[in-house]
């Protein structure tokens, strides 16, 4: 059964209000995590502040925020303080606006998180805000504190129930101005032809397995390795392996290499 336990609030636009529950659409679980050893011991090793000066250990309560306003000159902030100019938008979605949903260029998109109901008295007015973003063709906007912040977000209809993903603020994102106006656009048409060929050589339908983690595969057959305490085997390399390619000279030899090793492939035997 599906996990409900991350987050539990309200949906809410305007005066039609639905408690939701909340978890990430990505997760961790499965990959491989390394602890910090002592290499003479093999006892893990733990992490704790000392103090610039004197490099004495500083206890948890001894510990501040504090924000730098010149060099070794700092703000402190306490807790208090934070709490009060927090906004409140820990439990509730609050819809404050609606925009195209194609007007949202992917740039913006941070992490994805499913949103669902949690109260069968509340799924209709669930459904009802759902299918109205998806017949207009809009998502909606909002505030909510998440991962310790406040976090612009978007709730997107998806199938029953709503993805909200967070969004990168405005300040974080970076404009592709400035990055890409020196690159020379001009591209040789006989060569974009070879490229399209080749595109469609390659071209599949949209699966999961595309984007499957083979580091993680190489890892979990290292620990086995190192379980049984034999050698570990060496990795082997996918499709596309092998050494750096060096800077290709005629550019039409390579795409047509390219696709003639394509073709080949594809050949029934092959």
């Amino acid at each position: 059964m599906a996990s409900r336990g991350f987050w539990k609030g309200y949906l809410k636009l305007s005066l039609v209000t639905c408690p939701v529950a909340m978890t990430p659409a990505t997760g961790e679980a499965e990959k491989i995590r390394f602890h910090t050893l002592n290499k003479a011991t093999g006892n893990r090793v733990e992490g704790i502040y000392i103090d610039a000066e004197s490099g004495r250990r500083v206890d948890d309560d001894d510990q501040a925020r504090g924000y730098e306003r010149e060099p070794g000159n700092y703000v402190v902030i306490e807790d208090d303080e934070l709490d009060a100019v927090a906004l409140e938008s820990t439990r509730t979605i609050d819809i404050e606006t609606f925009v195209r949903a194609d007007s949202i260029e992917w740039l913006w998109y941070d992490k994805p998180h499913f949103l669902m109901p949690d109260d069968p008295v509340g799924e209709e007015a669930f459904a009802v805000i759902r299918e109205a973003m998806a017949l207009t063709g809009t998502v909606g906007l909002s505030r909510l504190v998440m991962y310790r912040r406040e976090r612009p977000v978007m709730l997107e209809p998806r199938e029953r129930g709503i993805v909200l993903w967070t969004l990168h603020y405005a300040d974080e994102l970076r404009a592709p101005e400035g990055y890409f106006e020196d690159i020379d656009g001009k591209a040789d048409p006989d060569l974009v032809g070879l490229v399209s060929r080749l595109i469609d050589r390659r071209t599949r339908d949209w699966d999961r397995t595309l984007v499957h983690d083979p580091l993680q595969e190489n890892l979990r057959a290292l620990i086995e390795d190192k379980k049984k305490r034999r050698r570990p085997t060496k990795a082997r390399r996918g499709r596309g392996g092998g050494e750096t390619p060096t800077n290709v000279v005629d550019i039409t030899a390579a795409l047509k290499k390219s696709l003639a090793a394509e073709e080949a492939r594809k050949r029934p035997g092959k």
